[in-house]
């Protein structure tokens, strides 16, 4: 019964001996293909995952921007084209009056002696 009971613990002893070098092996496999992929990562420059997050977030919030500002251009936009009518006739109510001060500033010019000045 010895004799069985020596083997069963040698074998027992190679079977945790492999288990650990099978572990340690893995673990530097692991290391190995870790290190791999990030150098091919490195070489194709692709972004971290937080800066994509980062612009993420600031492309939205230049979309929510921008709509509201669609939406003040608009309002704008409606409220000069319904003030436009009311400006066609003004000007020409405007240009009346200057045309009737023009004669007198002219007159006011010709009083003005040539060489003096007022101060």
């Amino acid at each position: 019964m010895q004799v069985d009971n020596r083997f069963l613990d040698d074998l027992a002893r190679m079977a945790s001996g492999a288990a650990g070098a099978l572990s340690g092996v893995r673990g530097e496999v692991e290391a190995r293909m870790k290190q791999q992929f990030e150098r091919i990562l490195a070489e194709m420059d692709i972004v971290p995952r937080e800066e994509f997050e980062a612009v993420k977030a600031m492309a939205g919030k230049a979309r929510i921007e921008q709509e509201a500002l669609e939406k003040r251009v608009a309002a704008l936009e409606s409220a000069l084209a319904g003030r436009a009518p009311a400006e066609k006739q003004a000007p020409a109510e405007k240009q009346a009056p200057a045309a009737k001060q023009a004669p007198a500033a002219a007159k006011a010019a010709k009083r003005k002696r040539p060489g003096k000045s007022a101060g």
